[in-house]
């Protein structure tokens, strides 16, 4: 965390100082001996004053020994006997003063001179530190029933350690505690509470040219008044407010303003939404005015008294801080046995440990067998550090059976020395068909064999300790292909969490070696030297290469060699540790959200790695992490450990912008209702948001869950009771009013932000306009009053809630669109996307923003001519016609189409997602053309890397082409500006590959099922004609446009027989 930087600093040369005396005098003496007061819980025999103990503690006692030694004279010197002798150490937890904070010693099995306390007294040149003893202390009820309630938002229960096999849980839990209180306490309230929502990116060219003179109007109302005033668009809102306050001056009564009042009392808030024109950005630095300006519509906004910065209490944790080097090793000189007197050891180096790594695989044991045929099975066993594959062994093959017993050792071709942090032992059940002689290695290629189950143990805990003794570890099922879990399964297999289902999973035994002492990898030693001349030009050679540029061995090797003057070249980004001398390197000049993304992918363990790529990702602004924020939400499955860079990082902004801390939210709490392989981690990094987001937030909160829980209920039902039909009768849309209708009665929230759109509050259901959608889902298409007074639109909210599709897959798909749309902004374009709002809530459910006045094409198709509407090449162009008041309008609509189609054809042929159904392209009455539902894609994702033969890269079928005046072969303006634009779009992606190449492996990672990542990458980079000149890739793009002209007869076909075949299955086909 940010706060360590200044310290380290202090640390390292105390250290150094330290290390130099130790090297200097006898062994003996380098045992750092420290004078400690101790102030004990029980009080002088007859006095009101607490007993003190003075104690010279030596500094490689660990905290436990230190508590036992305390402990111990205590007893010996009987002090207090019915105390000390009846209770044991573990009893009390031991507190110290720090700049007025009491911080707790958290971590037993630190070794005492690496404890924060320690440099502190140094740095204060205290020759005696004080440390309190005080009774563990127990939960107050209230703060039992404050868990409780933060839990069921969670929607996991983070006290429960039923499932873990160390307290990593509980010391991420207490260690967030710290980033959490600084950035509370630098937080500004006013700005919290009202959370402007800004970008600092200079305004593109298209919406300059709709401002005159860079000036605009803006309409302020007040209650039901409003005035009009022309401003600057590089006006702050103080000074809009000045001028309104200006040009009213003889109006105030009027307004009903009191004279008592300045501009300096009020706030404008967009009408109609909770968004505030607040602080010292220019408006053309706001997003809303931005959005208006691009839509052109006029800029409504309300003059109100601010809202109360006290709405954003935060409730006082009752836990004591733990201090910033809880679980941080020591170095290895001070941890070495080397020239130390053996009788004064109690902490090993891992550096020390010379033998090979092994460990025993006792048996595994699974309560019911899985239905298998004569199957025999052995044990798999790999060290992985990311993605890497450091040394691997199995066992011999037995027959399947609910117990098989190995009892055998494996020892791996690594020592334990070379173990990296973050090191894990992946343990694999593989079963096969034929019997195997043991020494044959799995069957030389003659058998096929499965994996079956698998789990993770990090061989290095948190703590950095070396994992030692029994495990019973409760296996993940390998999920089959067709299973809606398979989707995810590239990152559940990096998980490091158990099973929680003990009761019927399977479980696998292991023994590893046992040591007298804790094992501790160090945290440094000792490193400097400079490079010579020669290898500097080398070195930047290197530099200079395209990242995704394999490297030669020998400049690996020259990297590696010299990699802390990498960390010091700001140019350089640092190699993952000495075991796995394979690593990219990768360039950074200044920030390049790309490279720090790919940084914090499954293939990067280190620590070091992770934490210089989050910190190029600290100059982000606010809206880019929104814009990136489900991405590294999903990068937090690929941290070893749960408290890491990029989880402070998240908390973090989470907490200084509600906006932010919104998406947190829900990406998390979806997660956690769906991912038991990261479950923990999520509700960790969730709980330690929601106790500091403010008790405004966490009503809020409580809101969505409570409408979202009670609506997915619903859905739930009216699935089942129509589940095998596919037109919906009234009967069915009667029951769903009446269920809907009860709930409303039975006290559902007056109101509750939108997710996927936290400026917009809905109110009451219009049960009138609600129905059930006629799809295989079944969907609830449902309809909310606007709750906020100040709205001027008259149009409901639409709302779908859709149960069984996983819509975290559109989610990922949804963010690349704004991500696309936002790096054609950077070049002035404007593609018309339309990246509605998802938000998956639950389990396979969520909601779908209803996107007004659409339909989708098949639907123009069928409602023209039935079943032959396919064929028919003018049937869209008639429908634009219809629904566009005058030419104008309609050349417009023609336009937008143009635009549209061009973005989405560009981006889905970029995603591999091009090859659309007409059930799934949808058109709004202005003409903006969008695709939906691509979760449904996603699931099948195989057919559509172009392996069909009438595959095409994306949907341009003739009655598209109509629209752009052509047919056939021929060509017509709109058809070559239709071109020009896909052109300039697909260039401009180009200029991002590596940001795109990184958010497309990681959403195969996250969100699609059984991918091998090396073939599906290579998809993207021939997509996006990776290496080539830009004519070449002008006219790759150009070809492919042509592939779909030829072909679009083929696609009609194809949506003909859909038609046909759609037609039975009633008319009302869905609209979202």
């Amino acid at each position: 965390s940010v706060s360590d930087e200044e310290p380290k600093v202090v640390r390292e040369e105390t250290r150094r100082r330290r290390r130099k005396k130790a090297i200097s005098s006898s062994s003996c003496c380098s045992m750092d001996q420290i004078s400690v007061e101790f102030v004990l819980p029980s009080v002088v025999r007859g006095g009101s004053s607490h007993d003190t103990l003075l104690l010279e503690v030596a500094g490689n006692w660990t905290v436990e020994q230190v508590k036992a030694q305390v402990w111990m004279k205590a007893v010996t010197l009987n002090l207090c006997p019915d105390f000390y002798q009846r209770l044991s150490p573990d009893h009390c937890i031991l507190l110290y003063q720090k700049k007025g904070n009491l911080c707790e010693i958290y971590d037993k099995h630190q070794v005492f001179q690496t404890l924060d306390c320690i440099r502190y007294w140094r740095a204060l040149k205290k020759d005696v530190g004080r440390i309190q003893l005080v009774p563990r202390p127990q939960p107050s009820d209230e703060s039992l029933q404050y868990q409780r309630y933060l839990n069921n938002l969670i929607g996991y229960d983070v006290t429960d350690v039923s499932n873990v096999h160390d307290d990593e849980l509980e010391f991420t839990r207490r260690k967030l505690l710290t980033p959490r209180r600084i950035e509370l306490s630098d937080r500004d309230p006013k700005l919290y509470s009202m959370d402007p929502w800004v970008t600092l990116k200079p305004l593109p060219e298209h919406l300059l040219s709709k401002i005159s003179n860079s000036h605009i109007l803006v309409v302020i109302h007040i209650s039901t008044v409003s005035q009009t005033i022309k401003v600057s668009i590089d006006d702050t809102p103080e000074q809009v407010l000045t001028s309104f306050f200006t040009k009213i001056a003889n109006k105030r009564v009027l307004l009903g303003i009191p004279d008592n009042t300045c501009e300096s009392d009020f706030v404008l808030r967009v009408c109609g939404r909770e968004e505030y024109l607040y602080g010292d950005k220019p408006l053309l630095n706001f997003n809303w005015i931005r959005q208006c300006l691009k839509n052109g519509e006029e800029i409504h906004l309300v003059l109100e008294k601010p809202p109360d910065p006290d709405l954003d209490l935060v409730q006082k944790d009752d836990w004591a801080q733990v201090d910033d080097c809880t679980g941080v090793a020591g170095t290895h000189e001070q941890l070495t046995i080397d020239e130390k007197d053996h009788e004064r050891v109690f902490t090993i180096s891992m550096w020390d440990c010379n033998r090979k790594f092994r460990v025993k695989v006792l048996g595994i044991d699974i309560p019911s067998l899985p239905k298998i045929p004569d199957f025999i099975v052995f044990i798999e066993a790999s060290i992985f550090h990311g993605q890497q594959l450091l040394a691997q062994e199995r066992t011999s093959s037995k027959t399947f059976n609910e117990e098989v017993l190995w009892n055998c050792w494996l020892e791996f071709n690594i020592k334990i020395r070379d173990l990296p942090k973050g090191a894990r032992l992946n343990l694999q059940v593989v079963c096969g068909k034929q019997p195997q002689t043991p020494n044959s290695k799995a069957g030389s290629g003659k058998t096929k064999t499965r994996l079956l189950y698998y789990v993770n143990l990090l061989l290095i805990d948190h703590r950095s300790l070396l994992r030692q003794g029994e495990f019973i570890l409760h296996m993940w099922r390998m999920p089959e292909k067709s299973e809606e879990s398979s989707s995810s399964i590239n990152a559940d297999k990096l998980t490091s969490a158990t099973n929680p289902d003990k009761a019927s999973s399977m479980a696998i035994a292991i023994l590893l070696d046992k040591y007298c002492y804790p094992v501790v990898l160090p945290k440094s030693r000792d490193t400097g030297r400079d490079m010579p001349n020669h290898l500097k030009k080398q070195f930047g050679a290197i530099v200079a290469t395209d990242p995704l540029h394999p490297l030669s061995p020998e400049d690996k090797e020259l990297l590696w060699h010299f990699r802390h003057e990498c960390m010091r070249d700001p140019s350089f980004s640092a190699p993952p540790p000495p075991p796995s001398p394979v690593f990219t390197s990768l360039l950074f000049s200044g920030l390049d959200v790309g490279l720090a993304m790919q940084l914090l992918d499954c293939h990067y363990s280190d620590a070091q790695v992770r934490s210089m790529a989050v910190r190029k990702l600290e100059t982000l602004e606010d809206d880019d992490v929104l814009r990136y924020l489900l991405q590294l939400v999903q990068a937090v499955k690929f941290e070893p450990y749960h408290d890491s860079a990029l989880v402070r990082f998240l908390l973090k902004r989470a907490l200084r912008s509600k906006r932010i801390g919104h998406f947190l939210f829900w990406f998390l709490r979806s997660e956690i209702a769906q991912s038991m392989h990261y479950q923990q981690r999520y509700a960790v990094l969730l709980e330690a948001y929601l106790r500091g987001c403010g008790e405004d937030m966490l009503q809020d909160f409580r809101k969505q869950v409570e409408m979202t829980e009670a609506l997915q209920k619903v859905t739930r039902e009216m699935k089942a009771t129509s589940a095998d039909k596919y037109d919906i009768t009234a009967q069915v849309v009667f029951q769903l009013r009446q269920k809907l209708e009860t709930l409303q009665l039975s006290g559902l929230p007056e109101s509750f932000r939108v997710p996927y759109d936290p400026g917009l509050r809905a109110g009451v259901l219009l049960i009138e306009q609600c129905k059930v959608m006629a799809s295989k889902k079944k969907p609830l298409w449902l309809q909310f009053k606007r709750a906020d007074p100040t709205t001027l639109s008259k149009d409901p909210i639409g709302i779908i809630f859709k149960d069984g599709d996983d819509l975290r897959q559109d989610m990922l798909i949804l963010q690349i669109l704004l991500i696309m749309e936002s790096i054609w902004e950077t070049e002035s374009l404007d593609l018309c996307l339309l990246p509605y709002g998802c938000i998956s809530t639950g389990n396979r459910i969520g909601m779908i923003e209803i996107v007004k006045d659409a339909t989708t094409i098949a639907n123009i198709q069928q409602s023209v001519v039935g079943s032959t509407g396919a064929f028919k090449d003018e049937i869209l162009n008639q429908w634009l016609r219809d629904k566009c008041v005058g030419e104008d309008k309609f050349q417009q609509a023609v336009e937008r189409f143009l635009y549209s189609c061009g973005g989405y054809c560009v981006a889905t042929y970029v995603l591999g997602i091009g090859d659309r159904h007409n059930d799934n392209i949808m058109i709004t009455e202005s003409g903006n053309l969008f695709h939906i539902d691509f979760g449904h894609i996603l699931g099948n994702y195989k057919s559509f890397m172009g392996i069909s033969k009438e595959w095409v890269p994306f949907v341009l079928t003739p009655d598209f082409l109509y629209v752009m005046g052509t047919s056939g072969k021929k060509s017509s303006p709109h058809f070559q500006k239709f071109q020009d634009v896909c052109v300039k779009a697909y260039l401009a992606l180009r200029h991002h590959t590596n940001l795109l190449i990184i958010l497309f492996s990681m959403m195969l990672m996250t969100g699609m099922p059984q991918l091998t990542s090396k073939e599906d990458i290579e998809y993207i980079r021939e997509a996006l004609t990776v290496g080539r000149s830009e004519d070449e890739a002008q006219r790759h793009l150009l070809d492919q446009i042509e592939i779909c002209r030829e072909k679009g007869w083929m696609v009609q076909i194809n949506w003909f027989v859909h038609l046909v075949l759609g037609i039975k299955q009633g008319v009302e086909k869905r609209s979202t």
